[in-house]
This record gives C-alpha cells, structure tokens and sequence, in this order.
C-alpha cells in the first residue's frame, strides 16, 4: 500500500510539472506569434513605401520624357563666368598703335582691337557661359562678352544630339568651324594674339554669323568628319554683302592616332561669299596639329596654319587680290602648371594694289612677326600667361613701325565650363 501512494505521488508530481512546462513553452509560443506578426505587420508596411516611391520615380521619369517643362522643371543650365585682363607694355603710343594699318589688308584706323588695346591696364572682357539640355533631342549653348563698353551676344545656338547615321546640326549664332582656330574663343588660344592672318582676313571675331551647320562624322576606325555651313556672311574684311545670306563654308577634318604617343589632326578649308561690292570672295585653308606625349602630364604641341583668299575688286589693276599666309607655333608643356611656346607668323603672297604705299617709299615686304610665351597655371581654372612679340606688320604713322610688346595677361574660369580640344 506504502509503496502505491508512493508511486501515486511522484506521478502526480511529474505530471504537474509536465503541465507547468508545457503552460511555459505554450506562453513563449504566443509570444513569438506576436513578434511574429509585428514584424510581418512592419514588412508589408516597407514593401507599400518602396513600392510608392518606384510608382513616383516612374512618373517622374515617365513626365520627363513627355513633358514640354522637363528640362525647366529638373534642370539647370550650367553656368561660367570667364574673367580676362593684361598688363601691356609697348614701343608705340595708344593714339597711333589705334591707327595701324597692314599694307593690302587693313586700312589706317579701321582695326578693331577688342583685347590688349592699351599701354597699361585692360579689361578685355568679362564673357558669360550657358549651357544646358532641352530634351532628349536638343542642347542649347549661350555666350555673352561684357567688354567695358560694348554687350555682344557671342554665340547662341542649339545643336541636335539624337540624329541618325552620324549626322548632328547646330542653328543660331555660331563660330563657323572653318579651319583650325576659328572655333575657339580668345581664352582657348595658346597665344593671346590672333595671328596676323586671321586678324587681316576676318577680324578678332572671325567668322562669326547666324546660320545652319550639318556635320557628319563616318562610321569608320579612323575619324572623318564634313561639314557644311550656311551663313549671313557679315564679315566685312572678306565677304559683307548682307542684303541676303551670301556665306558657304565646308570642311573636311580628320584626326589619326600614329602611335601610343603621336597624335595627329587636320583639315582642309573653303568660304565662298560675297564682299559688300557683290564680287565674289573665297577663302582657302589648310591645317595641321601635331601632339606628342612626353608622359602623364607632359607634351609637345606643333600646330600651323595656311590661308589664302582670291577676292574679286572693281580695279582695273589686279582685279583679283591674292593674298596669303601662314603661322606656325611649337608649345612644350612641362607638367599641368608650366608651358612655353614660340610662334611666327608671315604674309606670304600680297598680289594687290600697293600704290599708296609704293609711292610714299613704304617697303610692303617682309611681312611677319615673332612671338614668344611662358605660362604658368597654378589651378585648372586659373592662368598668368607672359609674352613676348616682335611684329613687323604693321605702319604707323605713312612709314613702317616695328613693334615690341610685352604682355602679362590673366585668365580666370568660375563655374561649369567645359574643357576644350587642344
């Protein structure tokens, strides 16, 4: 008997205790079943967040892609002032330096002389850079100069960026890319001076006019590129007869990787157009610019030029002006800071009427000029440029003046401007 209320006992004893864990494990359960569904309650919770935010990103991109206000609406345009000034010393008087003439090209008194005008101090402008995409198919470009006394709308223009087959097209007012320096603003020279060419056949703003370019590159290992320009023809030293759209320009550029370190680029040139006598005028050109890499950050930059015009006169004595010449220019650059150059520059053919000069006893050969750079760039967006010139040009006063100028000119970019081809 003592031995059943025994066994009685321990049963009783081992089945309430197998009762109190089986509460223990059925309270931890429920527990767990409330965490449980807390964290599923959190899931779904941050799966209609994201799922939210994609239906946004979708109608955001989707209204980017149809909507007229896309790029107002989501972008800015990019924006960059550019600051140019020098210190110019020189062997001639501002008053008769103003009235310089280049014996067949320019008369006394009509250069203009946008940049380093004066002995002293210049501000040679201040220009405004704008940049920005439209849409899918078009970017739009704007450049203001702010000179001390004069506002110009430099360039203003949109070019395509969607069109087939290797073809894209520019409208507005633009830089015509005729030749090798014509696109590029003063700031982008590797010389402060335009060389004396450029400056006797189209004046310091060159080719510049409303018009349509069409370029098209080749679809090819090697780059080729056309291009075709119709423009108002404004430019009064070569064309100027703007009763209606008198310029055409077309090129043909290309550019060859020789070896790892050579590079090579070149084109051929023509502007055809008429002067403000309505007789035709055409331009010829030819370039070439060499790049060797020395290493990282050095290199050595050989690049030349030729042009000649044939412009049509009312003389009886050469009724056609033929006219040439050329520049030539070597740049060292040593690292990213330092650069030095040399350039020269000469009127190779000046078959025109010379009379006014013969008969004062004015020697019209020898036309040609020297020029010597050190610069020094201590920022990307910063440059002090030194120069030197020796120019045997030009006449000052009925008898030839060579001219000696040392310039120290500074050049300051701020903002979101774009880097240009060397």
């Amino acid at each position: 008997m003592y031995k059943k209320l025994t066994f009685l006992s321990l049963f009783a004893a081992i089945s309430l205790l197998a009762d109190s864990e089986l509460d223990v494990l059925k309270a931890q359960l429920q527990e767990q079943q409330k965490l449980t569904q807390k964290l599923l309650e959190k899931v779904d919770a941050l799966e209609k967040k994201n799922a939210q935010k994609e239906r946004v990103a979708l109608d955001t991109a989707y209204a980017k892609d149809t909507s007229s206000s896309f790029s107002q609406n989501a972008y800015l345009p990019d924006i960059a002032l550019i600051l140019n000034m020098s210190a110019v010393g020189r062997n001639v008087k501002n008053s008769d330096y103003e009235n310089f003439a280049i014996p067949g090209f320019i008369d006394a008194g009509d250069a203009n002389l946008p940049f380093n005008k004066d002995r002293g101090f210049n501000l040679n402008y201040a220009e405004v850079a704008m940049h920005s995409v439209v849409d899918p198919y078009f970017e739009a470009y704007a450049i203001f100069h702010l000179h001390p006394d004069e506002f110009e709308i430099g360039e203003a223009y949109v070019i395509t960026t969607s069109l087939p087959a290797g073809l894209r097209v520019k409208a507005g007012k633009f830089k015509s890319a005729f030749g090798r320096i014509n696109e590029k603003h003063q700031h982008s020279w590797s010389f402060d001076e335009q060389p004396v060419i450029y400056k006797a056949l189209f004046g310091p703003d060159a080719i510049s006019d409303p018009g349509l370019q069409v370029q098209w590159v080749a679809p090819t290992d090697t780059y080729i590129m056309a291009g075709v320009e119709g423009m108002q023809g404004s430019n009064k030293r070569s064309f100027g007869d703007t009763e209606e759209n008198n310029l055409y320009v077309g090129y043909l550029k290309s550019s060859l990787d020789v070896t790892d370190a050579l590079s090579v680029l070149g084109g051929v040139s023509w502007a055809h157009g008429k002067t403000t006598q309505e007789k035709s005028s055409d331009v010829y050109g030819a370039d070439v610019t060499a790049r060797y890499q020395l290493g990282s950050y050095s290199a050595v930059i050989w690049q030349s030029e030729y042009l000649e015009r044939n412009k049509d006169t009312n003389a009886t004595v050469n009724p056609t002006d033929k006219q040439a010449g050329f520049y030539t220019q070597l740049v060292y650059q040593h690292n990213n800071n330092f650069s030095a150059g040399v350039r020269y520059e000469k009127i190779t053919k000046n078959e025109t009427d010379l009379s006014a000069y013969t008969n004062k006893s004015i020697d019209t050969s020898g036309l040609d000029k020297t020029t010597v750079m050190l610069q020094y760039k201590p920022f990307p967006f910063s440059r002090l440029r030194l120069e030197y010139s020796h120019d045997r040009t030009k006449v000052i006063n009925d008898r030839r003046k060579n001219i000696d100028t040392v310039m120290m000119t500074l050049n300051i970019a701020a903002g979101a401007h774009g880097a240009h081809a060397y």
